[in-house]
This record gives C-alpha cells, sequence and structure tokens, in this order.
C-alpha cells in the first residue's frame, strides 16, 4: 500500500516530470492542427480493405490501437493481413512535436502521449467498428512459416474486435477461439521455430509491473502469458519484412544489435554457475535461455540478467544500398526494423513511409530523406528518457510502497553483483515484488537466497537501499 489515496507518490511523480523537463500538454497550434487532422484525414490513394475482419491484441485499458491483424490458412501455408495506423502529415505543428516527444511515456497515473489522444486515442486509434486509414501488410507464409511474399499497401481498414492477452489465450486454450485467432497460436509457434532455427532468442522475462490497487499502487511480478509471444512473432515478422524491402530499396532506417563482446558473455556464464544452471559450453546462448522456466526464481534472475546482452540496440540509416555495420540485430538473427507502432514511436512512420514508397517503385518522399540522418539521436534520447521514466516510476512505487517499513527484513534472491565490487548489487524480493539495490561488508552470493533488512526507502536519489540482515 502507499497510502489511503497514494498522494506522496503522485507528489513524487509530478516532481519526476518537472525534474525531467517532460510535456505538461500539447501547444495549441498541435491540438489545433490534430483536431482538423481527424475531423479531414489526408487520404492518398488508400485502398477499401474494410472487408477484412481485422482484430487487435492489446493490453485491456489500451486506446491508443496501432496494430491490427487477420490470419488465414492458405493451401500451402498462412496469410497474415497486418494494420498500422497512419494520420500524420509532414512539415506541420504536430510533425514538430512528434520530433520533440519521440516516444509515448508511461506513468502509474497516466500517459505522456506521442501524439493528441484525439488522434492517438481517437481517429487514428484502430477502434473497433471504425474506418480507418492504416498501411496493410499482406505476408505470405509457407507451411513451415517462412516469408514467401510481402505486399504493402495504403489502405481503409475497420477492427470487428477489440482482445487482450489474457482473454485470447483462454479462448485458444480452450478450443472456442475462430480459426482467423486460432492461427496466432499456429503462425506464432511456427515462427519461434523460425527464430531458433536462425539463432534468434526472445526473452521471456516476469515483468515488475506497477498496479494500480485500493487508491493507490502496487507492484507485482508478472510472467508474460504465451499468446503475448504469438503476437510479438507477427510484429517481428513484419519488422523483418520491412528491413527486406528497404534492403532491397537501397534507402532505410534498422533497428540494430551488435553480437555481445565475449567478456559479457562469460559474465552470463558466471552468473549461470552461480545460479546453478546448467550451461554447457558446447550449448549456444539461445538454446540455455529456451530451455528456462520463468517461473523458477533462479530462472527469472538468469532471464534478467540476460537483458544486458541487449544493452547496445539503436537505430542505423543507410542510403545508396550500404547496409550499415552492423545491420543485423543479434537478438533477432535477421535484419529488422520498428515500424508496428506509429502511435507511439516516431521512427515507425518514417520506416512505414520508406517501404510504401519502395513497393509502389517510387523514390522516398523528401520529407522523409531529410529527416532520415537525424533520427538515430532522436529515438536514442527518446529511448533513453522512456527507460529513465520507467525506471524512475517503479524506484518511486518502491520506496512508496516500503516506507514504513525501514528496519524490517525480507527473503531475498541476488541477482546482481558488480564486478568493481562484488560487495554491492541488486537482490529481488518477492513478497512485496521489488528489485532494489543492496550494499555489503563484504563480497555478496550470487545467485544465493539472503536475508535483508531495509536500511533505506524515500523519494530521494537512492530511493531504495537494503542490507544483509
Amino acid at each position: 500500500m502507499t497510502g489511503a489515496d497514494g498522494a506522496p507518490l503522485r507528489d513524487a511523480l509530478h516532481a519526476l516530470r518537472t525534474r525531467l523537463d517532460l510535456p505538461a500538454g500539447f501547444p495549441p497550434a498541435v491540438l489545433a492542427e490534430a483536431g482538423e487532422a481527424a475531423r479531414a484525414p489526408h487520404l492518398p490513394g488508400h485502398q477499401d480493405a474494410t472487408g477484412l475482419p481485422m482484430f487487435t491484441i492489446d493490453p485491456p485499458d489500451s486506446t491508443d490501437l496501432d496494430q491490427a491483424m487477420y490470419l488465414e490458412r492458405r493451401p500451402h501455408g498462412y496469410r497474415v493481413h497486418y494494420d498500422v495506423a497512419a494520420f500524420v502529415r509532414p512539415g506541420g505543428a504536430l510533425d514538430a512535436e512528434a520530433h520533440r516527444r519521440v516516444t509515448t511515456l508511461y506513468f502509474p497515473d497516466g500517459r505522456i502521449p506521442l501524439h493528441p489522444p484525439v488522434l492517438s486515442e481517437g481517429a487514428a486509434s484502430l477502434l473497433p467498428g471504425e474506418t480507418r486509414p492504416a498501411a496493410l501488410w499482406r505476408i505470405d507464409l509457407d507451411t513451415e512459416g517462412r516469408t514467401v511474399a510481402t505486399e504493402l499497401r495504403r489502405a481503409l481498414v475497420r477492427s470487428r474486435a477489440k482482445l487482450d492477452y489474457a482473454g485470447v489465450q483462454r479462448r485458444i486454450d480452450a478450443g472456442s477461439a475462430e480459426e482467423p485467432l486460432a492461427l496466432l497460436r499456429t503462425i506464432g509457434l511456427l515462427r519461434e521455430q523460425q527464430e531458433t532455427a536462425r539463432g534468434g532468442i526472445s526473452l521471456d522475462v516476469p515483468e515488475q509491473e506497477i498496479v494500480e490497487r485500493d487508491g493507490g499502487y502496487g507492484l507485482a511480478y508478472r510472467a508474460p502469458v504465451a499468446a503475448e509471444g504469438w503476437n510479438a512473432q507477427i510484429s517481428l515478422l513484419t519488422g523483418m519484412a520491412a528491413a527486406g524491402i528497404m534492403r532491397d530499396s537501397g534507402t532505410g532506417i534498422l533497428r540494430t544489435l551488435p553480437v555481445a563482446p565475449d567478456g559479457a558473455v562469460a559474465r552470463l556464464r558466471r552468473s549461470a554457475d552461480a545460479l546453478r544452471i546448467d550451461w554447457p559450453h558446447h550449448v549456444a546462448y539461445a538454446a540455455v535461455v529456451r530451455s528456462l522456466d520463468p517461473a523458477r526464481s533462479s530462472h527469472a534472475a538468469f532471464l534478467q540478467e540476460c537483458t544486458t546482452l541487449l544493452r547496445g540496440a539503436g537505430y542505423s540509416v543507410f542510403t545508396h544500398g550500404d547496409l550499415p555495420t552492423p545491420a543485423v540485430h543479434a537478438a533477432v538473427a535477421a535484419l529488422y526494423t520498428h515500424c508496428t507502432a506509429p502511435l507511439r514511436r516516431l521512427v515507425d512512420r518514417y520506416a512505414a513511409e520508406l517501404c510504401l514508397a519502395a513497393t509502389a517503385g517510387q523514390e522516398p518522399p523528401e520529407w522523409v530523406l531529410r529527416a532520415l540522418d537525424a533520427l538515430p539521436k532522436e529515438m536514442a534520447e527518446g529511448t533513453r528518457r522512456a527507460n529513465t521514466v520507467e525506471r524512475e516510476c517503479v524506484d518511486l512505487v518502491e520506496a512508496a510502497l516500503l516506507g514504513d517499513r525501514t528496519g524490517r527484513t525480507f527473503d531475498a534472491y541476488v541477482i546482481d553483483v558488480e564486478d568493481d565490487d562484488p560487495a554491492v548489487g541488486t537482490v529481488h524480493v518477492e513478497d512485496p515484488a521489488i528489485v532494489a539495490r543492496i550494499e555489503s561488508g563484504s563480497p555478496l552470493p550470487l545467485g544465493e537466497r539472503l536475508r535483508v533488512r531495509l536500511a533505506r526507502a524515500d523519494f530521494g536519489p537512492s530511493k531504495v537501499l537494503f542490507v544483509p540482515a
């Protein structure tokens, strides 16, 4: 509990917004332009695809819906129809504000959206029963889930249903899902097999999630359901298809990740050893990760450590066919780009426009080419800001939860130890769901259970600190 009304935490969240100089609202010119776009959208050659019975899958409280799908079984494989919302006109106040914000930011008490809600939660959102302009992908797969053909066009679409992950999982597990939804499992599993074959890896890491509770906020660990992974595979499929189109056209922006250096992998092996996870030297990292059960504490701790290998991801622009180095995203193990969340992430709109131009046999729009060189730096800064917000919000909720428990002891698990000071590290407390710093007078036992005492919990810079009990 954070208090009867959570007021101290809300004050701390407001102070965080101020400290990070985050926008409190949209300028009048941006709101006016967004309102005009909502009333009279620009539809350059959109075809009518409203007959496709699309559906969205998102968290139940989401209203900024920028992806929908319809899945079909074909005589020799499968067909994936995938919508991506489209709306913002280039060069205006709305476009400039999107470049200033870069991504949607999520707080426990609300979000700071990339675009005004009249668009992101209204006229541009793929809400059920509403006709919307979109970039419509059609990706044909063979019987083993490999891509054999890709098509992209501007289209008017209409979603038929707003689904959530838990509900989708229940319907698929019960066998009550109609074929377009049931195929999510079939195609998702095939794509996971393709991921394994090419050496890619998706981390099924339990998330430390902020939840509303009795007028305040709490924390809980949430392991993703299988349907989330299958849905992610459809998004990955689309991002790989988009990267391939841009590669063939000679101009694009890729999401890249270098192969982890030997030192990082060696450190991960030490963590596996400490956590008593079997990792024979002849077995690949990806194979070990796929063997883990995130419901087991030691495995969850190791999966959390595995995220360190994802550090270093960024965006790379290329023109005239000169692919960047590296060009591949190491975790995807393929060329890949972000193109499926344009209502929440700036770069996706540019990737979609590059692909639309290429598939139409046209040169990229001049406004896209002008913006390309600056996009990697803009996205890096926006991603850093979003990561800071996420981390700080969790830290503040942890401090609020533990504010009256200083001196108490808890059962914890040592999930990380600093390389240059093994007496400093990170502990995972299961109840309440806390991941926080620990300082000791001697080396910490990585991977071991440890009784810890709460030394500090406040809204200051360090927020929460544990010591061995």
